[in-house]
């Protein structure tokens, strides 16, 4: 099938359903940059301390179904705890830490995003709905508080959701990269999968498949390379460094760190049209001018601060590094982060596409 001219845009969000289709992302606007533009730097250094992480909330809350999956199984290894279904899957924890820092990122990506819990215009009345590697479950159950008619379906590898969820949450622990059964779904959502999945192109197709004809897809993804647009980050700097690591670390298991930038072909070649790409600059660390700029470059330096640490583990593991010199790696990179007068900043990707609706 053939897709439509990729839209690229730069602006923000506002609402979800129909109303989260800014005007400048209507079908048949012009398209534009790429990238948003530079973000503008404050006159004096930020000071974590001017925000109080421990005030927010990252709770998912209560309802009043419970999950059904009994696979709780872990393996722990230096400190940390992995899940057992699919061992060896993805070289991340699934701890009380890895969560809370998932929570996180989510708080972060609201106030990115004004609110918005998907950008695909899917309507005000979807019926069904599902999010594919829904970790603690947290979007699924938003969206499922937003739109009380549809049925949201959370799918992970690892049981942490909360017990008790909305009526109409449920989540399963399933393997996305197996035979969906789900089809005639409004929306198929994605956040932070496209890097630990080995075969995306399978996965969107069985999005594809699942979807009914006019429904989206949707994945937000961060690409995993540091930026920086007035040369403060040179490049021998230690988290640039440990980056460059992490991506080499990655391709051992079959990953990419930096697939979010290059997800446009292959929404294409599985068959989506009205392919649209909005790309957001994330600041690491308190340097940006602007006061919620600020506060989400807090978010990303304490989520990445709280993440590189598991680089050590089995991602440097692969590349053979010592467990000594993987250390180093990192306490270099944590003592970097440290220096506001380096404005390094992530690229965060937000693709939604449409399956034709006379498929």
């Amino acid at each position: 099938m053939a897709s439509s001219p990729l839209r690229h845009s730069r602006t923000g969000a506002r609402g979800a359903g129909d109303d989260n289709k800014p005007a400048s992302e209507a079908p048949g606007s012009p398209s534009a940059s790429l990238a948003s533009g530079a973000i503008e730097v404050a006159s004096q250094s930020g000071d974590d301390d001017e925000f109080d992480l421990t005030d927010q909330s990252f709770n998912v809350g209560d309802g009043s179904t419970s999950v059904t999956s009994s696979v709780y199984a872990c393996t722990y290894e230096c400190g940390r705890r992995y899940h057992c279904f699919k061992n060896g899957r993805y070289p991340i924890p699934n701890d009380d830490q890895e969560q809370d820092r998932e929570d996180m990122k989510h708080a972060m990506l609201m106030e990115l995003t004004d609110g918005t819990l998907f950008f695909s215009p899917i309507g005000e009345r979807p019926q069904s709905i599902l999010d594919i590697g829904t970790g603690t479950g947290i979007w699924a159950i938003e969206v499922g508080d937003k739109f009380p008619s549809a049925r949201v379906c959370g799918i992970d590898l690892t049981p942490i959701q909360p017990l008790w969820v909305p009526p109409n949450v449920e989540f399963l622990v399933d393997d996305c990269e197996q035979d969906w059964l789900t089809r005639n779904v409004d929306l198929v959502h994605f956040r932070f999968m496209a890097v630990i999945l080995k075969d995306i192109s399978g996965v969107l197709e069985r999005a594809y498949e699942s979807l009914r004809p006019g429904g989206w897809v949707e994945l937000h993804e961060l690409e995993g390379m540091p930026c920086c647009d007035d040369d403060s980050m040179g490049d021998d700097d230690p988290f640039k460094t440990l980056y460059l690591l992490a991506e080499q670390a990655y391709k051992k298991f079959g990953m990419s760190t930096t697939i979010a930038a290059r997800l446009e072909p292959i929404l294409h070649d599985v068959g989506f049209t009205d392919i649209r790409c909005k790309v957001l600059k994330v600041p690491i660390g308190v340097w940006a001018k602007d006061k919620t700029m600020r506060l989400i470059g807090l978010y990303q330096k304490t989520a990445v601060l709280e993440f590189i640490s598991t680089f050590a583990g089995r991602p440097f593991e692969a590349l053979g590094i010592s467990a000594a010199e993987a250390q180093l790696f990192v306490a270099r990179a944590r003592a970097a982060l440290n220096d506001a007068s380096v404005h390094r900043y992530f690229n965060y990707y937000f693709w939604y596409a449409q399956k034709p609706p006379c498929s």
